[in-house]
């Protein structure tokens, strides 16, 4: 059942539980206020960051459940 899903990291290959909610957007393509997210491990929340960050995407991150 769907219910029964846990939410997994975005790291490619990864399948550990999300603890981080990465918030972003491209302000080429969305809106200022849109926020798309990807969820991250303890282990990739850096890589993910990093990748997001340098390209100026990164908005805020949060402990994963802390979002609304």
């Amino acid at each position: 059942m769907v219910e029964d899903l846990e939410a997994q990291c975005s790291a490619k290959g990864c399948r550990s539980a999300a603890v981080w909610a990465l918030r972003w957007n491209n302000p080429k393509l969305h809106a200022p206020g849109y926020r798309k997210t990807w969820l991250a491990c303890d282990e990739h929340r850096e890589s993910l960051g990093g990748f997001l960050d340098v390209r100026g995407f990164l908005r805020e991150v949060t402990p994963f459940g802390a979002i609304s």
